[in-house]
């Protein structure tokens, strides 16, 4: 399949839907946590956002042709995290076709992940966003970067990303807990201003998905 097959595939759905997808992965690491993150997120953007994201999300695997399909897809998980060789390349096509990859460690999976990025872009390392970044100026304000959700080991939320042609492409979030934010309030009873913290920063990275 030619770039500019993929891109016309891309530039196509971001035209006609608003679609999302989570990234089903294999080496043991529980993909599907967080069951009702992204179905909130979703409905936070599209009621003050004003996006049009379609409420069923989709599950694609990491060497299906249907990542093309998606502007965004989500990824998380406690644990270890396998890319095959096809899989890294198909992953790559997506992200270097103007796909967007939003990596959420949702505590564990980091030593696991940072290896599959370097098999994907062995060239780029993973650098740490700065808080001037446009992912943290709209439509909410972020001034000094990515919100804290959840404590673990007493570091501070980081923001790693590859970029491609100055697109942030992938993106890492670290010691936040994004996705935990995101959740219906009743499973980690996080106060208000927490889960709104994680929403809006949610906003944030989909809005700058479906518009670069």
């Amino acid at each position: 399949m030619s770039r500019l097959l993929l891109l016309l595939l891309l530039t196509t759905n971001l035209t006609f839907a608003q679609e999302v997808a989570i990234l089903k992965y294999s080496g043991g690491g529980d993909w599907y946590s967080n069951p009702t993150s992204l179905p909130n997120l979703i409905q936070f953007c599209n009621q003050n956002i004003n996006t049009k994201i379609a409420t069923k999300i989709a599950t694609v695997e990491v060497s299906s042709s249907d990542i093309f399909s998606y502007p965004y897809i989500h990824m998380t998980g406690h644990g270890n995290v396998v890319f095959s060789a096809n899989e890294s390349q198909n992953l790559k096509n997506y992200l270097s076709s103007g796909g967007f990859l939003h990596i959420d460690d949702n505590y564990g999976m980091d030593e696991y992940i940072r290896k599959e990025i370097t098999k994907l872009f062995p060239q780029n390392n993973l650098e740490e966003i700065p808080i001037t970044h446009e992912i943290f100026k709209g439509p909410y304000n972020f001034p000094n970067g990515l919100p804290k959700i959840h404590e673990h080991d007493n570091k501070k939320p980081q923001a790693f990303g590859i970029f491609i042609e100055n697109r942030l492409a992938l993106l890492y979030t670290y010691e936040s807990d994004l996705g935990d934010g995101w959740e219906n309030a009743e499973i980690h009873n996080d106060p208000l201003e927490i889960r709104e913290k994680a929403l809006k920063m949610g906003a944030n990275i989909i809005n700058y998905a479906f518009k670069n």
